[in-house]
C-alpha cells in the first residue's frame, strides 16, 4: 500500500484509495476507511448491504477496488471511486432483472453509478442477491 506523508493510503484519481491486493475483510475495511467523505460512508453502506444480502460472501481488494464473490474465483460485484460517483460493476449485470442502467464495453458487465445520497438500497440489495446466485467471474 502506498502511503502519503501522513501515513494514510494515497488517493488515486477520483479519490480512489490505493490499497494493496489482499483477500478477506481487512483489506476491504482498509479501502472503505480510506475512501474520502461521502464515498467512504456509501462504500461502508454498500459493504453492509452486500453482507446482509449474501451471507458468507468472500471479499478482496484487487486493482485498488473491493471485490465480492461466492469464492475467491467467482466475483460478482466490485466498486471504484470516480471523481463524482462510485462506479459499481456487476460482472454479469446483463443477466440481472432489471439490469443496472449503465452499459460497459464488456457485454456482460453493467454499471451502477452511485452519487452522493443516491444509493437505492433496496435495488442494490436485490442486484447483490441476484448477482451472487450467478456463477461469478474469475478475476
Amino acid at each position: 500500500m502506498s502511503s502519503g506523508t501522513d501515513g494514510k493510503p494515497r488517493l488515486l484519481s477520483g479519490g480512489n484509495p490505493q490499497i494493496a491486493k489482499g483477500f478477506g475483510p481487512e483489506p476491504v475495511a482498509a479501502w472503505i476507511a480510506a475512501a474520502p467523505g461521502w464515498k467512504g460512508e456509501t462504500a461502508a453502506l454498500m459493504d453492509r448491504l452486500i453482507c446482509e444480502a449474501v451471507p458468507g460472501v468472500e471479499k478482496a481488494v484487487k486493482w485498488n477496488s473491493p471485490l465480492y464473490g461466492r469464492s475467491r474465483d467467482a466475483w460478482f460485484v466490485s466498486f471504484h471511486c470516480m471523481t463524482k460517483y462510485i462506479k459499481v460493476a456487476f460482472m454479469q449485470g446483463d443477466l440481472l432483472d432489471p439490469p443496472p442502467p449503465v452499459a460497459s464495453k464488456q457485454a456482460e458487465v453493467r454499471y451502477y453509478h452511485v452519487t452522493e445520497g443516491g444509493l437505492d438500497e433496496a435495488q442494490f440489495s436485490d442486484w447483490a442477491r441476484q448477482a451472487a446466485a450467478l456463477p461469478g467471474v474469475k478475476m
